[in-house]
């Protein structure tokens, strides 16, 4: 109840801090995406949003980086950051599980753990947050977001070693009083958003961004007496700030507060027609919760709180020379329940940030700094299942410090370069200080102004938290075993490049052929194995066996005629790994290739903006266990060991009015989802499962869960008058 009472508090402190007066400026604000970033990118989002544009490659930044606009964040109606890449070939998302309703990215080929997720350049969704942190972020809360590959800037850690996703939010000097958008899916799913951006004079701005979204009808599509998707209630607050004082000195802050609760598993119908749900104060009251005396599921409720701080300070009149602070503060509480486990923890994060820039001249500028990253990690976990009754509980600290250098060389526009040198120690509760030292290099050639040649590598260090890591393992009735609650540092090279040709024809300057490659190798990983052992999930580190990933793309855009842009995206995976007893194979569940396929049209004055957008989702190797699964009919559900090949099928029609869009969509039109999603379960005569088998697995998720689905929505922009 205290917690409670706490969150709401901090939630209605956001919401009397963001009431003002919207008055006039009496000059031009001039905002930036952080103390130390650039808006090249954002400008080219602006300028291609006029075109209907939703996701191009942005031609002015060293690094491989792909840029959704708004314009690509509204065209799928876009409740939450998970659902804005559905038109990327880079990033794939999925499901971790059938139950939770957690989702993953992928990036070149790997887990989203191993991709850094940056807010306006600080680092977020670490640790506690980051299973469910995609749904905790509304993509209309967003301006853009730019998708940078391999190793990149070491400003913001080496945690980076896929790359960067970098999420920019509305501004507080955006000239937008009011935003509103709402959303209602097929599967009663409901989704309201709100921004209000606020002008309080020449030096002070904010904006206030408002969030609701839930799901509290069952949906069972497949009558598995599984919920396909969670029922879930979430609420969202953030308030930002910005002052610019007349000396240039630029100082930005800002809190959020956030309440999650889902509630997912069976949904079974009791001797008087009403569905039973899991419910975890009876299911743990059970002396055997073997018995299946109640339906089995999942009981999550997190909620969270974030400070951040942002001070800039030019040296000198032309801020070539300046000093910034970034400052961050983040509390997760997560309280979770899978039939008879429970895993309860919280989590408090610092982050401190110092950097001296200067500008030498236009050729030559180079940053110093040092950083620190402290979290504190209060776990209580226990594990019952038939084959396992462990527990464990208390204190884990790591610390993260270090110190940092980068220069940058610009010869004109063809060639420009970027070197940076990190030197990080890594403390952990018990444990020595490691020292690790981390290089990464860019460069960016342009031997002629159509083509762009770009190639990056360096090291990625990151700490593993293998439980939240992998949070699908608690949907499971198989045993845990080996380092599952070991912290090891894990350790990759990252190295690619990519070439852009940019094309002669089409209405546009925007046509263009790309192709990147990029490898990623690890020397230390955690391993999380459920092929080694028959009734277990095995937890170890890699210890010098192999593990490596190639990712291939190619990339076409076009705008045939005025107002129409085709994109073609096709990428393909090889993703290896040496597992116990296996030695190398292909990694499980890791789809060898996509396609996508995006065409968008506008009529006249963009009054109707037409999408659509197909994807072809290739196989996966699938585990060991699963090769020999059979339909009702005795067939073999995996052919050869591998998932089938599928399409997906996104459309959405949006009339705009003055101040006024509508829009109606479907997703998933050719209704495809995954069969046998619940594996190895038995039921009593009750109809309960029974989740102590080590057979039973609801962690096997490669395909989509829901199917057909269609959605309405409105959005309305009130402008401030001239």
């Amino acid at each position: 109840m205290k917690k409670t009472i706490t969150y709401i508090m901090a939630v209605m402190m956001t919401a009397i801090c963001a009431s003002a007066q919207v008055v006039d400026q009496n000059g031009q604000v001039v905002d930036t995406t952080s103390i130390y970033g650039e808006r090249a990118d954002s400008l080219e989002a602006a300028v291609f949003t006029t075109r209907q544009a939703g996701n191009y490659l942005s031609k002015m930044k060293e690094v491989r980086t792909e840029v959704i606009s708004a314009a690509g964040l509204c065209k799928m109606a876009c409740c939450n950051l998970a659902e804005s890449f559905e038109n990327s070939a880079s990033v794939t998302v999925g499901y971790s599980d059938a139950v939770t309703g957690a989702r993953q990215i992928r990036l070149l080929g790997l887990s989203g753990v191993y991709t850094q997720m940056l807010d306006e350049n600080r680092p977020v969704m670490r640790g506690l947050s980051a299973p469910f942190g995609l749904s905790y972020v509304p993509g209309q809360w967003l301006e853009s977001i730019q998708i940078a590959k391999g190793a990149s800037s070491v400003i913001n850690g080496v945690e980076s070693m896929t790359g960067q996703i970098n999420m920019e939010h509305r501004k507080p000097t955006d000239e937008k009083p009011l935003f509103i958008n709402a959303a209602v899916m097929s599967d009663s799913k409901v989704d309201f958003n709100i921004a209000s951006s606020l002008q309080m004079g020449y030096k002070w701005s904010t904006v206030i961004l408002g969030h609701v979204s839930g799901n509290i009808k069952p949906h069972d599509m497949n009558n598995d007496s599984f919920l396909d998707d969670p029922m879930m209630l979430q609420f969202n607050l953030a308030n930002r700030w910005l002052y610019q004082a007349d000396n240039g000195v630029q100082v930005r802050f800002g809190v959020r507060a956030l309440q999650d609760s889902r509630l997912g598993g069976q949904m079974v119908r009791n001797i008087n027609g009403y569905s039973d749900f899991y419910d975890k104060d009876t299911y743990l009251s059970s002396f055997r919760p073997a018995d299946n005396l109640y339906p089995w599921g999942s009981d999550i409720m997190n909620r969270s709180l974030n400070g951040y701080l942002k001070v800039g300070i030019p040296l000198n009149e032309d801020n070539s020379q300046n000093i910034a602070f970034v400052g961050d503060y983040s509390y997760q509480d997560m309280d979770s329940y899978f039939g008879s486990t429970k895993y309860i923890a919280d989590q408090h994060s610092l982050f401190g940030n110092f950097l001296y820039q200067n500008e030498i001249n236009e050729s030559h500028k180079f940053t110093l700094g040092m950083s620190a990253t402290y979290d504190r990690y209060m776990e209580d976990f226990r594990r019952l299942v038939a084959l396992q009754d462990v527990s464990d509980n208390g204190l884990t600290q790591m610390a993260i410090g270090g110190f940092f250098g980068e220069y940058t060389y610009h010869a004109g526009d063809k060639f420009s370069a970027i070197a940076g040198l990190r030197q990080d120690f890594y403390k952990k509760s018990g444990n020595k200080i490691v020292g690790k030292f981390s290089p990464r290099v860019t460069l960016k050639y342009m031997p002629v102004e159509e083509v762009v040649i770009r190639a990056n590598g360096g090291r990625g260090v990151r700490y593993a938290t293998p439980l939240i890591d992998n949070i699908g393992v608690f949907s499971t009735g198989k045993a845990f075993v080996g380092s599952f609650n070991d912290h090891i540092l894990e350790d990759a090279w990252t190295f690619g490049g990519n070439v852009t040709y940019y094309l002669p024809f089409g209405s546009s300057s925007n046509t263009y052929l790309s192709f990147d490659y990029f490898r990623t190798q690890f020397t230390q990983q955690m391993i999380v194995d459920y092929e080694h052992l028959t009734n277990a999930i095995d937890f170890y580190a890699l210890d010098g066996n192999r593990s490596y990933t190639d990712n291939y793309q190619l990339d076409f855009s076009v705008d045939p005629v005025e107002r129409f842009n085709i994109t073609v995206t096709c990428r393909y995976t090889n993703a290896m790994m040496e597992l116990a007893g296996q030695g190398l194979v292909e990694k499980p569940m890791t789809s060898r290739f996509k396609g996508v396929l995006n065409m968008q049209y506008a009529t006249n004055l963009n009054k109707w903006i037409f999408d659509f957008t197909a994807s072809l989702n290739g196989s996966c190797r699938v585990y060991n266990f699963m090769a020999d699964l059979k339909d009702a009919s005795g067939n073999l559900i995996y052919k050869d060991g591998r998932t089938p090949v599928y399409p997906l099928l996104y459309g959405q029609v949006t009339r705009r009015f003055k101040g006024w869009d509508v829009y109606a969509g479907v997703e998933n039109l050719t209704n495809f989802r995954q069969k046998d999603v619940i594996l190895g379960y038995q039921r009593n005569d009750a109809g309960h499962v029974i989740p102590e088998q080590p057979s039973f697995d609801a962690s096997c998720i490669w395909g989509p869960l829901m199917g057909f689905k269609a959605h309405v929505g409105f959005r309305f922009t009130l402008w401030k008058k001239a």
